[in-house]
């Protein structure tokens, strides 16, 4: 908990006001007097070229002066050249280029002479340039090759251009260049490396130059880094670590100073300016730059370190700020400092400027013209813009050097008076007029003001005057008592009274009283004393669990006829309050704590006079991981009703209402709100009276009077909220008159003789008594005539008959039959408008691009409008398009410009057309009258995009491309641009171009391969340029999505050819022979008997049946035995080439006529010869089948 200080900025006005109160007396300007200048362009005044020059001279005096120019000291004859115009009513030249010209014709010096009967006044000399913003010379760069560890200098030399533009570095690709100690720019713009590193040829660095007035960037040729290295790999492991140079073996090196050069230098620096001191150093590791004074300490209050530390500014700076400065540059190889001298001068600055000087016939004065500078400047007298010296003698005038003695003033001393102060770096130009008048004195501010002060606060009551010769002020308190002056008060040159500390009894009535030979006028003061705002109950610091209720109080005392206003901050934000938090008059509770809530809330309280804050700390503690308790184990729920209320302690003001809590279901009560619901006004409804804390069961109510109350109660946990308890007994309190009146009192006209006051009708519980009605009064606020007065018994009344849009002071006060509310305050309202009477005048079309023109007109007289001016508006329509058979929709659009502005721009039109425009005021009834219609032409513009692109893929070769014109050409189509590339998944191929003739509105093209996709984007273009493009992508097939979508779609595609068609079929044919001969192998396949034995006994290991015979069933497709089976279960062939013929008897074999074997194995080879070759199935028919198989 803590309370806050009121802001600073409130103890800083007050002192700003104080310092406005010795300025100069100003002249009523229904009294003669000599031109003053009021405004003026400054003295270098920069122009963009693309615009009309305005040079601004504005100036008043009565009579109203009138205006010439000169130009390089010479007169500016502005009647001889079309282009330069002065506005009506002022000074201000306006030079137009919309019918061509070159706005460098028109630089050089201007200075306005503003002139009447009684005097000359002049403006400054203002330097007219005109905007540059040259193009960056064309240069080709090569690499630049520099050795790891080096430093390095990146120049930018940007061109001159008016003002200076804007430098900063990106690489090609618009990425900024990332900058720290080692890497940054100096304020010449160039780019400085400390040192090289490998990392820094990652990218490309170009230097970028942007300029104020076009808004554009201009973009340097990248420079390009080739590192040397020894170690061409790049760790960034260890960053900018000190240890990251010796890892890569690159030399430690003392620093050095690459910015600026040597061991000193000198700068000098204009009072009031910045200085900007830079150090830039190279060495490894990257060095550290310190700023020292000599004899002295920097200024805390105004020097700042930037750049890293390289820079130092001193802001405003003073001549104390001359001197030594040095920088200290250090790594841990060594230091370095560099000197810089620092000289200070000043361009003349003013220590007593010439006033304004009035004074009474016989009367004398003076005018004092005090500068000073660096060198000492020198000062010049004028009258009415001629040197003194070449004026007519005047014997009441006397010279002094910097003062001028007027003694025994007459009517013929009137004159305007210019000194002007100069030396090597500047002027200072000032106008002071003589005026002699004969005035009695006269009050300047408002009758009878009332001022409301809080209590011991500082505060100050104006009574501005005027009179020659110069009255005398006195003030006195409640018509009586001598002159206030001294001790609590303290009366000020212009009249103003200061009471630094109000206390109750300086309540009342202040008069002041201006005399002079002539007489005295004077004016009165009401001063109000009101209690301060203060916060009684601060919000106190607390520590919550997640999901509970937390209520910061916030109680408070302030005045009672001051509005309070009570809003809460979070972490010095306005706090939202959302559907968790409930704000109440003296608390704010939040529901449902989250850890989004914890912070510092901040209760400010304020009225419309002063304020009061107080902090408090909100700790969110997060759940538990597991119960704490049985009780949090168990299921939740939302409460039960309360029950058997009872009303007791009845007072005319207050009851006592206790309850019975109904259970808390598991879930501890955290609240409960008590609502009433009242039989007069809206019975059956119930509202929120109060909310009070889960502990109790018993409360206090406060009640309003002549209000038949009934009372329920609501409990509130973590879970929600109950059902409503049984409502309590009736009980109607006594009545009162009204304590306050109906709020949102406005007064508006509905029509454009009458004024609808309206209001907020008041509640039951603010009504206080019965047969509430409202007293309605009203009166012009100008004349100030009886209060007109009515009763109401609604919420509304018109009055009638009024002017058109006159301000009323409208008065709503409540009365019910126990007597009225008190005096309500005064609301200023307005009767109805009426359409305005005038348009703008002069409207000015600027046509700024093929789709944006600006507009520039002459105001509206405020007496025209007749209402509250709301804007400006522009109704354009396109007439025709240039190009020839196109229509178009000449339907009317509209622009708004709010409020009292002379110009706007309109955007968002059709390039190429012919458009026309009217300009009307509007106020809160209408427009006015239109303006005389403007006819403007837009240039042609860019292309909106081709319509209708549609992309269609015929077959596997080509692809069919067809549009159809833009819809709006914008200009004369020159042609098509198509831009096409080849993409596979993420992998894009080579971009191909097409360019096409306006006509043409079809395209093939030829496929590269079967397997790309292609994207396609198509523009149209006209002389300007390409516009909005269009792009389509070719289609894709159905399962392109997949893993293997370009291998399915390959397959697709050749699944199409002929070739692919017919190998397949030739393949399937062969399968199917093979199979059959497989089949017609197996069914005849079984046991052979042998018609004869064999000659030689077979050995124990070859296959034999008791019936003689050889099986060759292929049951489990096992192999014949000695044969040798591989890894994978297929058998090897053995090198014995014998065929089954060798085994036959007589040497050859038989074949019944279907191919089956029918001959008789026999032995013919020797044993170990058999043993050798065993098998011979890899060259057996049968046994190719059985492979095949």
């Amino acid at each position: 908990m803590a309370r806050l200080q009121p802001p600073p900025w409130v103890h800083t006005a007050f002192l700003l006001c104080i310092l406005g109160l010795v300025g100069a007396i100003e002249i009523p300007m229904d009294l003669t007097q000599p031109p003053t200048i009021t405004k003026q362009s400054v003295k270098d005044h920069i122009v963009d070229p693309r615009d009309n020059i305005l040079i601004e001279c504005e100036a008043k005096g009565n009579p109203a002066p009138s205006f010439h120019w000169t130009r390089n000291s010479r007169f500016f004859n502005i009647a001889k050249d079309p282009r330069v115009s002065m506005r009506r009513r002022s000074g201000t030249l306006v030079i137009d280029f919309r019918s061509g010209g070159r706005p460098e014709e028109y630089e050089g010096e201007y200075q306005c002479f503003a002139r009447n009967k009684f005097g000359t006044a002049l403006s400054n000399r203002i330097r007219l340039q005109v905007s540059k913003s040259p193009l960056w010379p064309k240069e080709n760069l090569d690499p630049v090759v520099v050795q790891e560890g080096a430093p390095l200098t990146l120049q930018c030399n940007p061109p001159p251009g008016l003002p200076s533009p804007v430098i900063f570095w990106m690489s090609s690709s618009m990425e900024p260049i990332t900058q720290d100690k080692r890497v940054s720019q100096g304020h010449n713009g160039d780019l400085y490396f400390s040192n090289v590193m490998l990392q820094d040829m990652q990218t490309d660095y170009s230097c970028n130059a942007r300029f104020h007035f076009t808004h554009t960037i201009q973009q340097k040729n990248p420079f390009t880094l080739k590192v040397l290295t020894n170690h061409p790999y790049n760790d960034s492991s260890l960053g900018n670590h000190p240890d990251m140079y010796s890892a890569r073996g690159v030399a430690e090196r003392t620093p050095s100073f690459m910015y600026p050069q040597g061991t000193s230098s000198s700068q000098m620096v204009l009072r009031g300016m910045d200085l900007l001191l830079e150090c830039i150093a190279s060495g490894v590791p990257t060095p550290d730059i310190a700023w020292y004074k000599k004899g002295g300490d920097l200024p805390s209050d105004k020097a700042k370190l930037e750049n890293f530390n390289k820079a130092l500014r001193i802001t405003n700076v003073s001549e104390e700020d001359s001197g030594e400065y040095f920088c200290l540059a250090s790594n841990k190889m060594g230091s370095i400092r560099h000197t810089i001298s620092v000289r200070v001068k000043a361009a003349p600055y003013w220590l007593d400027e010439p006033q304004n000087l009035v004074l009474a016939p016989g009367e004398d004065g003076r005018l004092v013209c005090r500068a000073n500078g660096n060198p000492k400047p020198t000062v010049q007298w004028m009258v009415n813009g001629e040197p003194l010296q070449s004026a007519p003698p005047n014997p009441n005038r006397e010279v002094a050097g910097d003062t001028i003695i007027f003694r025994d003033t007459q009517i013929s001393s009137r004159a305007v008076y210019q000194c002007n102060t100069s030396n090597e770096h500047g002027y200072l130009l000032a106008n002071a007029f003589v005026s002699v008048l004969d005035v009695p004195p006269r009050m300047l501010s408002p009758r009878n003001q009332l001022i409301r002060v809080i209590l011991y606060n500082r505060t100050r009551l104006d009574c501005p005057f005027f009179g020659s010769p110069i009255p005398t002020l006195r003030w006195f308190k409640n018509g009586q008592g001598s002159n206030l002056d001294g001790g609590n008060y303290h009366v000020y040159e212009n009249g103003s009274l200061e009471i630094k500390m109000i206390r109750k009894e300086d309540q009342g009535i202040y008069t002041c009283v201006a005399t002079n030979i002539l007489g005295k006028a004077e004016n009165q003061v009401r001063l109000e004393v009101k209690d301060p705002t203060r916060i009684y109950r601060m919000p106190e610091d607390q520590v919550a669990k997640k999901g509970t209720t937390v209520q910061l109080e916030c109680r408070v005392k302030h005045d009672p006829s001051l509005k309070l206003t009570v809003s809460w901050l979070k972490d010095e934000e306005p706090l939202y309050i959302g559907n968790r938090m409930k704000k109440e008059e003296d608390s704010l509770t939040i529901f449902g704590v989250a850890e989004r809530d914890q912070g510092s809330y901040t209760c400010v309280a304020s009225t419309e006079l002063d304020q009061d804050l107080a902090k408090a700390y909100l700790t969110v503690l997060a759940d538990q991981a597991t119960p704490t308790n049985r009780l949090a184990a168990l299921p939740k729920g939302r409460p039960d009703r309360p029950r058997d209320l009872e009303l007791t302690d009845l007072a005319e003001r207050s009851v006592r209402l206790t309850w019975i809590p109904g259970d808390d279901n598991n879930s501890p009560i955290t609240d409960y709100v008590v609502q009433f619901e009242e039989d007069q006004f809206q019975p059956g409804v119930w509202h929120d009276h109060s909310k009070f804390p889960g502990s109790v069961n018993s409360a206090v109510l406060q009640l309003s009077p002549y209000v038949n109350y009934q009372f329920r109660v609501i409990a509130i946990n973590e879970v929600g909220s109950s059902h409503p308890s049984l409502p309590s007994e009736r009980y109607r309190t006594s009545g009162a008159p009204p304590e306050s009146n109906p709020a949102d009192v406005k007064g508006e006209g509905t029509r454009k003789n009458n004024m609808e006051i309206t209001w907020t009708p008041m509640n039951a519980t603010s009504a206080f008594g019965p047969n509430l009605r409202y007293i309605v009064k009203w009166r012009r606020r100008e004349t100030r005539d009886a209060w007109n007065n009515v009763t109401v018994w609604g919420s509304r009344y018109v009055v009638g008959q009024t002017p058109v849009y006159v301000p009323y002071e409208i008065r709503v006060q409540a009365e019910n039959d126990f007597g009225k509310a008190p005096e309500p305050e005064t609301v200023i309202g307005y009767s109805g408008e009426d359409y305005p009477r005038a348009a703008p005048t002069d409207v000015k079309v600027r046509v700024m691009n093929s789709t944006a023109i600006s507009l520039q007109w002459n105001r509206v007289y405020s007496d025209t409008v007749q209402g509250q001016l709301r804007e400006y508006r522009a109704y354009y329509w396109r007439e025709s398009s240039l190009l020839k058979n196109l229509w178009v929709s000449q339907k009317r659009q509209q622009a708004s410009f709010p409020g009292d502005r002379p110009r706007g721009v309109v955007a968002q039109l059709f390039p190429y057309s012919n458009y026309k425009l009217e300009m009307v005021v509007v106020n809160g009834r209408g427009d006015g009258p239109r303006s005389e219609t403007k006819e403007f032409t837009t240039p042609e513009g860019v292309p909106s995009a081709p319509r209708r692109f549609r992309v269609r893929q015929p077959n596997l070769e080509t692809i069919h491309l067809e549009w159809d014109h833009p819809e709006h050409p914008n200009g004369i189509l020159i042609g098509y641009t198509l831009r096409y590339v080849p993409f596979n998944g993420t992998k894009l191929g080579k971009q191909m171009v097409e360019n096409f003739s306006p006509n043409q509105t079809k395209f093939t093209v030829q496929r590269a391969d079967p397997v790309s996709r292609y994207r396609f984007t198509l523009s149209a273009r006209t002389q300007v340029g390409s516009g909005e493009a269009v792009t389509e992508e070719s289609p894709a097939p159905p399962n392109e999505a997949t893993p293997t979508a370009a291998y399915t779609n390959n397959q697709a595609d050749i699944a199409t050819q002929g070739w692919f068609i017919g190998l397949m079929c030739a393949i399937a044919l062969l399968v199917l022979i093979l199979l059959i001969v497989c089949f017609i192998k197996r069914s005849r396949g079984g046991k052979y008997p042998v018609r004869e034995k064999k000659d030689v006994p077979l050995g124990p290991e070859d296959p034999k049946e008791e019936d003689g015979s050889f099986d060759y069933s292929d049951e489990d497709n096992k192999p014949l035995q000695g044969s040798q089976t591989s890894l994978d279960g297929t058998i090897k062939q053995q090198e014995s080439d014998d065929s089954l013929v060798d085994y036959g008897e007589g040497g050859e074999g038989q074949f019944n006529e279907d191919g089956s074997f029918i001959g008789q194995y026999t032995v013919k080879k020797d044993k170990d010869e058999t043993e050798g070759n065993e098998s011979s199935e890899a060259t057996s028919p049968v046994n190719a089948i059985y492979s095949l198989a």
